[in-house]
């Protein structure tokens, strides 16, 4: 029921459960309803706690763009739509309370699982930050979720008890505590919200399999984009440093060096963010070793030898031998550390091993990119 991506840099799911009472005043909270005027929302549905938002199972064209975009790193940080609670459909006292996350894309997945379906949703205040995340980093937690139920008015606005949460959203919530605090009980629905139907017509019981996360490779390519967005936009800063050297490096002129060196640089660079983010996700199962890490630096290494083969690089002298050198270690270094932010999504990672992974690769990595762009200095200026 939650995207298998975290944004920003944080993506180790940490399993916790806060065990506290909600306390507003030490939060910056949203504890006003829902707005009406949403481009989502369609309707409204009349209660005594007011107007409540309507919404359909059927994503709008802007919904549609606005997940695009979201895909591709625009406006992701902000992508996300007022916590509170919203009707599905034409929902009464009877109908399922499905909660999720205010970021929107983990919000349209919800709905768009639903056709002809009547539920409730309420939408926790998770700073725009997917149901998987936001359980590790704690804003999809109990004190959210009790103060969500409190201000909605939800007990007044369904007869049963009943909550079903995203099973990935479990490490940040305690059952037991939203139960006592507020009545309701939790149960956790399946991992993926298109097995909500089957698992809501079995009264809430889920398969094995709905229990189990895959990570196939169309679930690998989805998370491509941003990743190579991000990779991309640090190549921008570090590509006009590294012409600026190749420029003014050798007894050629700025434009010769530019045109003999520089064009190999960039297609360099831009190969090693490939392997990195690109091709190791693709190629997961097939790669050696399990660190990501490991699984990166192979493909660098491949793909920088495919590389210098196909550009017949200079291995006949001195400055050609070290300059492949320095590009191996370079490309392969990039490629290891792009395949590390892969670990927060995977299905097979865990916080000590992601730990445990870091603490040995990342030095390994920072030593071998600065050992090969000092050899590779040295090609240029010393050789």
């Amino acid at each position: 029921m939650a995207e298998n991506e975290c944004k920003g840099s944080a993506k180790v799911l940490l399993p916790m459960a806060p065990i506290s009472s909600y306390s507003p005043e030490n939060e910056n909270i949203i504890t006003s309803p829902p707005r009406i005027n949403q481009t989502f929302v369609d309707g409204i549905w009349q209660g005594a706690f007011g107007k409540i938002p309507r919404v359909s199972s059927s994503l709008k064209w802007s919904d549609q763009w606005g997940t695009i975009k979201a895909r591709w790193g625009v406006g992701r940080m902000s992508y996300m739509i007022d916590p509170g609670l919203y009707a599905l459909g034409q929902p009464d006292k009877d109908a399922p309370v499905l909660v999720t996350a205010n970021y929107k894309m983990s919000f349209d997945k919800l709905r768009e699982a639903l056709p002809g379906r009547n539920a409730w949703i309420l939408v926790l205040d998770t700073k725009g930050i997917n149901v998987w995340c936001s359980a590790g980093k704690g804003t999809f937690g109990t004190d959210e979720l009790v103060l969500r139920i409190s201000l909605s008015g939800l007990k007044d606005i369904v007869k049963h008890r009943d909550l079903i949460l995203p099973q990935l959203g479990a490490p940040g919530v305690s059952a037991h505590l939203v139960k006592h605090l507020s009545g309701f009980t939790v149960h956790y629905g399946p991992i993926m919200a298109k097995d909500l139907p089957a698992y809501l017509d079995a009264g809430m019981k889920a398969t094995p399999e709905m229990r189990r996360k895959t990570f196939l490779l169309k679930e690998r390519v989805a998370l491509i984009p941003i990743e190579l967005i991000a990779s991309m936009k640090a190549s921008l800063i570090a590509l006009p440093i590294m012409l600026l050297f190749i420029g003014f490096s050798r007894h050629g002129g700025f434009i010769q060096n530019i045109k003999m060196d520089g064009i190999f640089s960039i297609v360099a660079i831009f190969v090693s963010i490939a392997a990195g983010t690109v091709l190791t996700p693709i190629l997961l199962p097939y790669l050696p070793g399990k660190a990501f890490s490991t699984k990166g630096f192979t493909m660098g290494i491949f793909l920088a030898l495919m590389l210098l083969y196909s550009w017949g690089y200079d291995l006949r002298s001195a400055r050609g031998l070290l300059g492949a050198g320095a590009w191996i270690m370079m490309m392969s270094a990039v490629a290891a550390y792009l395949a590390m932010n892969f670990t927060g999504s995977s299905t097979y990672t865990s916080l000590s091993g992601v730990k445990k992974e870091m603490r040995w690769a990342l030095p390994i990595e920072i030593c071998t990119g600065l050992s090969g762009f000092a050899v590779w200095l040295a090609s240029r200026f010393i050789v």
